[in-house]
Formats: structure tokens, C-alpha cells, sequence
């Protein structure tokens, strides 16, 4: 059976997940692999995807092996499979760009990163002798440069991308266009959890709009302890993901609403909570005869593990496209599995695209059908 080899770029908690995932489903019998949207893509299982290349800057993981890195501070998302074998396969540092976030550094160290003092690898050489199929790119939010650089560094080296950071790769034009042109496919961008705040607010906002109910307004507030919270608390870096996490709600609905009557983002950091998200939503409407209805939900979820179910995927449906030889952006995994894909669609349309595309089919729908254009201009004109 062929490999999907693996390049990680990024070995924080969603890296961790995804590698004890591999190997837990790997290890489960056909009636225990709780948790999988497939349990096959093409002819991939999960056990299928092999680890061949790390890369982070941390120096309590760059040296380590990765199933020893992946257990290491700042580290803290929930342990599920603890028996992760030896890889050898050594965790190299990466270039430091813009992925730290200067206000990190008044936090103790298990709460945040520790420069490693070694020279970054050249990591287009890494990705080319290691053989790796695709990159995955787990960079803290807000690393615009840090994103780019592995994504040129994917295309350097020949290798598919999966970008789950909130920087537009897959849905810029410009970038889309490169992936295109070099024939390699890229799946992107902002990775959208397996039963997140993001996909739960979608449903119900679509819910609203469907049985005729008039959404007025909308708030979703998370927290969070781990790493990615607290580097959120810098709000210059939020501006991509309040655009990914507001356009993915506002794209169901007929009519976007006013950047005034919408906020979706990170809230707060609250150390505690380690990995786990708390996601609190409210919705104000109208309903037959004008009258009045509210909803509140709390969503609460290890954040990392809930990635993993969908990024096994990405990866999986990222190879078949390789070996389709199929370029440029995925359309049909980057709505099903992206909250700022290059085309919003409704999730059970998406969920039909990539059921035929896995059986090598085409989904017929009209490209531009769910497409909401002006609703990153409402938000980038109100300056959030």
C-alpha cells in the first residue's frame, strides 16, 4: 500500500493531535474508528500517512524526535494515544518570521515559546530529500510572512499544501494561480473543526435563514488556554481570522449582515482551560408575525482533536489529487474542511462535492452559486 508522506510545519498541539490520531486509527478495528468523516479516501486509511519531516522553532522540540516533540511545552492538548512510536525522523527549526507574537514573551515558558538558538534548516532541501508529498502548515495565527514562506517553500520543492492558518493562500487569486501553474494542489485556507463554533453557528445561521426566520444579530465568543489563545490576545494579528470566521457564518445567509450586528472572534485567554474551547453564541431574530426569538448555545471542545477530523481528510484527498495529477486549489475539500475557502458553499453541498470527487467525479453546481464577495468588504471596511 502507498504512503502519504508528510511534512509538518508547526508541532503545537493540532500537530500533536493529528500524529496520536494517525496512530490510534491506525491501531483500531473497523468498528471502533469513532470519530472519522472517512475512514477511507481513494485507497488511504489514516494508518496510511507517515511522518517524514518536521519543522518548528521551539528548542524543546527542534532535535527531538517528533513523538517525543509532540508531547513537549508549551504543549497541552488532551492525550488519547500515548504510545506514539519512535519515527526518526528528527523535528528541524524553521525560519522564526512573524510567528511569535512579541507580547509572549512575559508569559512563563511552559505558557509559550522558547527560541531554539540553532540556525534554521533550508527547508525546500528537507521537504525535497525526505520526499515528502505534502506540507501541512500549523503556523500560529497571525504569521502572514511565516505562512508564505512555506507555501513558496511547497512549491519549491514540488509538495502539496494544506493551509489551516487564517492567511488566504488557496483563496488569493495571485497565490492560487502559482499552485495552478506548477500543477501541484493546495487545500486552504483556515482550518474549520470536525464540530466546531464555526461549522455549529454556519448550520444554525442556515437554519434561520431556511425556515424564514429574519437573523438581526449574532455574537460567537471563544476562550481558550492553550498557545494559540494566548497568542491571540494580540489583536494586530486577528484581522484575517475575524475575516475567515465572519465571512464562513455570513456566506449561508441571503443577505450578509452589518459588520455592526456580527462579531465573531477569539475573546480571551484563560490559562486554565488548557486546550479546551468554550465557544458561547447568541442569535437575535424574528419569526411569523414579527415576533421576537433568541437561541444561546455553550460549545465546549478539546480544539485540537477536533481539527484533526478534518484535516486527516485534507491530507488524504490532497494526495489523490497528486496522484490525479490535479493542480491549484481543491475547491470541494477547502469548503468541506476551510472557513475561508476560494468558494463558499453550504456544508451538505460541500460534503456531496467531495464524496464525488473522492469517487472521481464532478459535482455540477454553478462555481459563483454561494460566492459572497461583499462580505469581506463590509468587514475590511469597519476596520475589523
Amino acid at each position: 500500500m502507498k504512503k502519504i508522506k508528510l511534512a509538518i510545519a508547526g508541532l503545537g498541539n493540532c500537530a500533536s493531535s493529528l500524529i496520536q490520531g494517525i496512530e490510534y486509527y491506525k491501531n483500531s478495528d473497523d468498528e471502533n474508528c469513532i470519530g472519522l468523516m472517512h475512514q477511507s479516501v481513494g485507497d488511504y486509511r489514516p494508518g496510511d500517512i507517515e511522518v517524514v519531516a518536521a519543522f518548528d522553532i521551539d528548542g524543546r522540540k527542534v532535535g527531538k524526535d517528533v513523538s517525543d516533540a509532540i508531547f513537549a511545552p508549551p504543549n497541552c492538548t488532551k492525550v488519547f494515544y500515548s504510545d506514539v512510536p519512535y519515527m526518526g525522523v528528527e523535528v528541524k527549526k524553521g525560519p522564526v518570521l512573524d510567528g511569535i507574537a512579541p507580547h509572549m514573551s512575559s508569559y512563563d515558558d511552559n505558557k509559550t515559546f522558547v527560541v531554539s538558538d540553532l540556525e534554521p534548516c533550508d527547508v525546500v532541501k528537507e521537504l525535497e530529500e525526505c520526499g515528502a508529498d505534502v506540507l501541512i502548515n500549523y503556523m500560529p495565527v497571525g504569521s502572514e510572512k511565516a505562512s508564505r514562506f512555506y507555501a513558496q517553500a511547497a512549491l519549491d520543492a514540488g509538495v502539496g499544501y494544506v493551509n489551516c492558518m487564517p492567511v488566504f493562500i488557496a483563496s488569493d487569486p495571485a497565490w492560487a494561480k502559482k499552485f495552478e501553474d506548477a500543477g501541484i494542489p493546495i487545500v486552504g485556507d483556515d482550518v474549520k473543526s470536525q464540530i466546531g463554533a464555526t461549522i455549529v453557528h454556519r448550520i444554525l445561521a442556515k437554519l434561520f435563514n431556511d425556515r424564514g426566520c429574519k437573523l438581526d444579530r449574532t455574537y460567537q465568543l471563544n476562550t481558550g488556554g492553550n498557545t494559540d489563545f494566548l497568542n491571540m490576545l494580540n489583536q494586530e494579528r486577528l484581522k484575517s481570522k475575524k475575516i475567515s470566521k465572519t465571512e464562513a457564518v455570513q456566506s449561508v445567509l441571503d443577505a450578509p449582515l452589518m459588520a455592526d450586528d456580527i462579531h465573531i472572534g477569539p475573546s480571551d485567554y484563560v490559562p486554565w482551560q488548557k486546550d479546551n474551547k468554550i465557544c458561547f453564541l447568541r442569535m437575535e431574530g424574528r419569526i411569523f408575525g414579527n415576533v421576537p426569538i433568541d437561541l444561546e448555545l455553550r460549545l465546549s471542545v478539546e480544539d485540537s482533536p477536533n481539527s484533526g477530523g478534518s484535516t486527516i481528510d485534507a491530507i488524504r484527498i490532497c494526495k489523490l489529487a497528486i496522484d490525479r495529477k490535479i493542480g491549484g486549489p481543491l475547491i470541494e475539500i477547502s469548503a468541506y474542511t476551510m472557513k475561508h475557502p476560494p468558494i463558499q458553499y453550504p456544508d451538505f453541498v460541500a460534503k456531496e462535492m467531495v464524496e464525488k470527487f473522492i469517487k472521481g467525479e464532478v459535482y455540477d453546481v454553478a462555481p459563483d452559486a454561494h460566492l459572497r464577495p461583499e462580505i469581506a468588504t463590509v468587514i475590511q471596511d469597519k476596520g475589523e
